[in-house]
């Protein structure tokens, strides 16, 4: 089974500095029909103008992912870390028994543009830790290749979350093919990062999402050079 969620139909959100497209419930959006996908709680599109952002407050017991798509994303939190988030990098947070973080944009004078999804750890109370890789492009290129997996896990996931979940990335010329092998036993939410694509039928555009199960293979034909995230998750 396939549905699809239309980029048009997520949430907004417009405070001036910050606009942001929230695919499920967020903040002052809220839609019962759409309250997250299994672990899965989070995927906000956010464009934030220069020298604006996030101000410091509190997370606890989310594994907080950030993915930078163009600009530069400042962030500091009560853990110490201080780091600037470029494009191509991932970010993840978890928030364990508690933190208190910022982001703001680092530049000046560009807009940054990125995703901040959040998902619901296996267990609470941990100790809070950050990750920061960069995801070389040669790695993705015309294929999913995970970059965050299970802590402890075979992924080959080089970012690890609390959760049994894989999330796999792909970066596809125009023009291309491609195939998935679901589990059936699985269930898969496919986000459309940038370009156009046909997901096994269905039109995708960026910002489109795909609440994916009981399916074995996710088939993919991109119309133009187009990005996802995969989402593996538990059932």
């Amino acid at each position: 089974m396939i549905t699809k969620r239309n980029s048009e139909d997520r949430g907004p959100t417009d405070l001036g500095w910050l606009k942001s497209m929230h695919s499920f419930s967020f903040g002052h959006y809220r839609d019962p029909k759409h309250m997250g996908f299994g672990a899965l709680r989070v995927i906000n599109e956010d464009r934030v103008t220069p020298g604006s952002g996030f101000a410091t407050h509190p997370h606890d017991n989310m594994e907080i992912i950030s993915y930078v798509l163009s600009g530069e994303l400042a962030h500091k939190d009560s853990m110490g870390n201080g780091a600037v988030i470029r494009p191509g990098e991932i970010q993840i947070m978890s928030a364990g028994t508690g933190v208190t973080h910022s982001e703001f944009n680092a530049s000046n004078d560009n807009e940054v543009h990125f995703l901040q999804i959040w998902i619901i750890p296996g267990q609470r109370g941990t100790q809070p830790g950050y990750q920061q890789r960069p995801i070389d492009p040669e790695t993705i290129k015309n294929r999913f290749a995970p970059v965050i997996g299970p802590e402890e896990s075979e992924s080959g996931a080089a970012l690890t979350i609390k959760q049994d979940a894989i999330v796999y990335l792909g970066r596809f010329d125009a023009g291309k093919e491609a195939a998935f092998k679901a589990d059936l036993d699985r269930k898969y939410w496919l986000q459309i990062v940038r370009g156009d694509a046909e997901i096994s039928g269905f039109s995708a555009r960026q910002g489109d999402g795909f609440a994916i199960s009981k399916e074995d293979r996710i088939n993919l034909k991109t119309l133009t050079e187009a990005e996802f995230l995969l989402f593996d998750l538990a059932p």
